[in-house]
C-alpha cells in the first residue's frame, strides 16, 4: 500500500471516522513511555496501531477479549546468531515467535565466513516473509582475524552495497579490535562505509579498559554484549555504548551484569541471545527468559520490558516499534503474567501468529546452493594430529564451565617419542582445528583441558567463527575417523569411540544448520550431548560440541587454537606449545 494511503487509513481509524481492523479489549497496556500500564481498548488497522478508546467501547472488524492480561510491545534481540540454533531462518522464526520475539538484529557472520556475501544474501531472502521481522548486520570480520583461515573475506570495499539494502541496520560486531585500537585502514574504511550509510557499528571488545577502549568508543561503536563484569559494563556506559546483557545456551551474563543495571543507566541497557540452542529456547524461551531471569532476581518488571522493547529498538534507530503507541507497527503480545512471561498470543503487524506457545502458520525453509556445505580438506592424514613436543611443560587452553572464554593453563605431560600422549590421570586432551574451505592443508594441534572427556574423539565443523573442522580426543585414530566422517557427510558433528560411530548429526547448511525443524534438532543434539557425556566422560555440566565450537574463535580470551597454530587472545598472536 502507498504510503500516503496508508497513512490516510491509520488517521481515519485515530480520528474515529473509520473502524479499526482490529481491537483488543480487556487488557493491560504497558506504556513504556511514562513506565506505567493503564487500561484501554488498542485499534489496530493496515499492521499499525491507530490509537485507543475506553475499556469496553472500541469499535472494529474484530475484538478480541485479552482477559486481563499484559499487552506488551513485541521483544526485540539485539545481537543473534540464527546459525548458532543449527536452524534455517525460517524455522528459527517459528521457534521464537512463539516467545514472543517479534524482532531479530541478525549478525550472519558464521555462515558469512563459509558462504561469504551470499549467506547474508540468503538469510535477507530466507526471512523476507517469516513472522520475526529480521534485520541484518553486515559482518565485520570475515575472516574474524588475519591468524587463520576462513571460506571468505569481506573487504571494505564489499560492504558498501549490503550497507543500502533497507533491512540492513549496520556493521556487525567489531571484532577485530586491536585493528580499531591501532588505526587500521582497512577496518576504518568499512565503519566508515557504515557511518556514511548513516548505519551503526556493533562491538565485541572483552577485557579492552582505559586507553585502548577510549579508542575503541572514539570510532563510534554503538554496542558491546561482551561484558564479563559490572565494571566492564559501566565503563563502556560511560562511553556512551548500549550494553547487551547476553543469555545464551553457553554465555549466561543476565544474572552478572545486572547488578550494574541502575536506574540512571538502564536506558543504555539491553537484551540478547548471541547463540541460543533449540532446546533452550523450546523449554526456557527467548528473549522473554532474560526478562524473567531479570525480574527473579528483582528487577522491576516494566523495567526489565524496557529493555526488551523500546531500549532496544532505540539502539537500533528502529523508530517504527518497540512501543505501544500510535503510527507505531503492531508488534505485540499478550503475556499471562509479569513473572514467568509465558505468551498467551503473539501478533505482528496486527495479524496473529502465534499462540499458546504454538506459530499458527510454520515457515518452511528452501534449499539455496548458495550455502551448500563446503568440505574442501587437504591432504589429511593421521600423522597430521600428531602433537611434537620437545619439553614436557606445556601450555594448554582450560574450559571454563559456562563460557566461551578459556584459561591460560599449562601442564607437565607424557611425552613419548617426542609425541604428547593420553594420560588418563591428566584431564587433558588433543585438539585440533583442520582447515576446511580452501584445501590449504592447514592443521593446528594443541591441548585442551578440563573437558573431563576420558575416551574416543568428537568432531564438528561448527568452529567460531571461521568453522574450520575441530575435533578433539584421547587418541589420534579416532580423531581421524571423526574426520573422515565429517568429510563423507558434507558437515555436522560425529562422535567416535573405539573406531565407531556412535552418533552423528548432519548440517548441509555451510556445516552449520540443518533443515530439520526445531525439536528434531533439539532431539538430535540431545543424544550427541548425551553420549558425549555417557560414553567419551565430559564433564555433564558442560555442553560439549558448544563448547568445543568456540575453541577456535581467536577474538575472546585467553588461549584458542586456529588452523594455523596455538594464540593468545591477550596479546593477539601465536605462542609455542612448550614454556
Amino acid at each position: 500500500m502507498p504510503i500516503k494511503s496508508h497513512m490516510k487509513h491509520v488517521l481515519d481509524v485515530a480520528a474515529g471516522r473509520k473502524k479499526a481492523q482490529l481491537c483488543i479489549t480487556g487488557a493491560k497496556i504497558l506504556d513504556v513511555y511514562n513506565k506505567e500500564f493503564f487500561d484501554a481498548d488498542l485499534l489496530v488497522t493496515d499492521g499499525a496501531i491507530a490509537g485507543f478508546a475506553d475499556p469496553g467501547s472500541g469499535e472494529a472488524e474484530r475484538i478480541v477479549d485479552a482477559g486481563g492480561r499484559y499487552l506488551l510491545p513485541g521483544f526485540i534481540d539485539c545481537h543473534v546468531h540464527i546459525e548458532s540454533s543449527h536452524a534455517t531462518p525460517e524455522e528459527f522464526s517459528n521457534l521464537v515467535v512463539p516467545c514472543g520475539t517479534t524482532t531479530a538484529i541478525v549478525d550472519p557472520h558464521e555462515l558469512c565466513n563459509v558462504a561469504g556475501l551470499d549467506g547474508l544474501y540468503y538469510m535477507l531472502d530466507a526471512t523476507e516473509k517469516t513472522a520475526v521481522q529480521a534485520f541484518f548486520m553486515v559482518p565485520s570480520c570475515v575472516p574474524a582475524t588475519s591468524f587463520e583461515h576462513s571460506g571468505a573475506t569481506i573487504g571494505a570495499k564489499d560492504v558498501v552495497q549490503p550497507l543500502s539494502h533497507p533491512r540492513v541496520l549496520g556493521l556487525g560486531e567489531m571484532m577485530d579490535y586491536p585493528g580499531v585500537i591501532n588505526a587500521d585502514n582497512e577496518v576504518l574504511e568499512k565503519i566508515i562505509a557504515a557511518r556514511q550509510a548513516g548505519k551503526v557499528v556493533d562491538g565485541h571488545s572483552p577485557e579492552i579498559a582505559g586507553k585502548s577502549l577510549d579508542a575503541y568508543t572514539s570510532v563510534r561503536i554503538r554496542s558491546d554484549h561482551e561484558c564479563e563484569s559490572v565494571q566492564e559494563m559501566r565503563d563502556r556506559i560511560r562511553r556512551g555504548m548500549y550494553i547487551l546483557l547476553r543469555e545464551g545456551s553457553a554465555s549466561h551474563n543476565v544474572l552478572t551484569l545486572l547488578g550494574g543495571v541502575t536506574d540512571r543507566n538502564i536506558r543504555r541497557c539491553c537484551f540478547c541471545t548471541d547463540d541460543r540452542q533449540p532446546k533452550s529456547i523450546l523449554e526456557e524461551g527467548h528473549i522473554n527468559n532474560n526478562v524473567r531471569l531479570a525480574v527473579s532476581a528483582g528487577l522491576d518488571p516494566i523495567e526489565a520490558i524496557c529493555m526488551a522493547t523500546i531500549n532496544s529498538s532505540d539502539c537500533y534507530n528502529l523508530t517504527d516499534r518497540g512501543a505501544i503507541a500510535p503510527g507505531l507497527r503492531a508488534d505485540f503480545v499478550l503475556a499471562e503474567d509479569l513473572v514467568d512471561f509465558a505468551m498467551h498470543q503473539v501478533y505482528v503487524a496486527g495479524q496473529l501468529v502465534a499462540q499458546d506457545g504454538k506459530i499458527l502458520k510454520a515457515a518452511v525453509g528452501k534449499r539455496d546452493e548458495r550455502v551448500a556445505s563446503k568440505i574442501n580438506i587437504k591432504d589429511f592424514s593421521l600423522e597430521r594430529l600428531d602433537l611434537l613436543l620437545k619439553s614436557e611443560h606445556v601450555r594448554v587452553i582450560e574450559v571454563i564451565e559456562g563460557s566461551v572464554a578459556t584459561d591460560a593453563g599449562q601442564a607437565y605431560v607424557t611425552v613419548q617419542n617426542g609425541k604428547w600422549v593420553y594420560n588418563p590421570e591428566q584431564d587433558i586432551v588433543k585438539l585440533s582445528v583442520i582447515e576446511r574451505h580452501k584445501g590449504t592443508g592447514n592443521v593446528g594441534v594443541a591441548l585442551l583441558g578440563g573437558l573431563g572427556m576420558n575416551a574416543g574423539a568428537m568432531a564438528t565443523t561448527v568452529g567460531h567463527d571461521s568453522h574450520n573442522m575441530i575435533v578433539c580426543g584421547t587418541n589420534d585414530a579416532d580423531m581421524a575417523v571423526a574426520v573422515e566422517h565429517l568429510i563423507e557427510i558434507g558437515g555436522g558433528m560425529a562422535i567416535v569411540k573405539d573406531g565407531k560411530i556412535l552418533t552423528s548429526f548432519a548440517q548441509p547448511i555451510g556445516g552449520l544448520m540443518s533443515y530439520e525443524d526445531g525439536p528434531a534438532i533439539a532431539k538430535a543434539l540431545d543424544e550427541i550431548h548425551r553420549i558425549a557425556h555417557s560414553d567419551l566422560g565430559v564433564h555433564p555440566h558442560i555442553d560439549p560440541f558448544m563448547t568445543l565450537g568456540f575453541m577456535a574463535l581467536p577474538v575472546i580470551p585467553s588461549y584458542k587454537l586456529t588452523d594455523m597454530g596455538l594464540f593468545d587472545v591477550r596479546v593477539f598472536d601465536f605462542v609455542d606449545m612448550e614454556i
